[in-house]
């Protein structure tokens, strides 16, 4: 095996499982989190970003090694890929650094911080509504983006893989 079939194996497992995080939140974790009253919703979302933004280690190590990992496998198949293989490379790279790392960062993470920030216990059921709606059509909305585009990303990289 070469550093770059592992590198380029580590990207597509990192991106894969990035891919079902966020298709978990999609399809799970927030439909559930739905069908709660407004306060319970974003108690219950606030508990579960707080073991995120504690850095569970296993969450952070996936999260921004899939980027790092795919900036590296992207550097070096720059040297190493031609034709179809490094064109899918170059767009998994384009896909994935702006699509999710770069959402994540600018749209979710500060999203998530508000809500980190509030103190439900002592709002009203209007403004404890008000909250629920500033946050979870817009979360939603990219976080159905970031899945569909780490998915594609991950399918392209598995495409690589198998010519290999």
């Amino acid at each position: 095996m070469t550093t770059f079939s592992v590198l380029l194996t580590i990207a597509t497992l990192g991106c894969s499982l990035v891919a079902g995080i966020t298709l978990i939140f999609a399809i799970v974790i927030m439909p559930g989190l739905q069908t709660l009253g407004d306060r319970q919703f974003l108690e219950a979302f606030k508990a579960i970003d707080r073991v995120i933004q504690h850095n569970q280690p296993l969450f952070i190590i996936v999260w921004l090694g899939s980027g790092l990992a795919l900036i590296a496998t992207t550097v070096l198949g720059f040297q190493l890929l031609e034709g179809i293989e490094l064109v899918y490379l170059i767009a998994a790279l384009l896909i994935y650094i702006p699509g999710v790392q770069i959402t994540t960062a600018v749209v979710n993470v500060p999203l998530n911080n508000r809500i980190q920030e509030q103190e439900f216990e002592q709002l009203d059921d209007d403004e404890i509504h008000q909250a629920a709606t500033d946050f979870g059509p817009r979360w939603i909305f990219w976080n159905n983006i970031r899945t569909w585009l780490a998915m594609l990303t991950s399918l392209l990289l598995l495409v690589i893989l198998l010519r290999l």
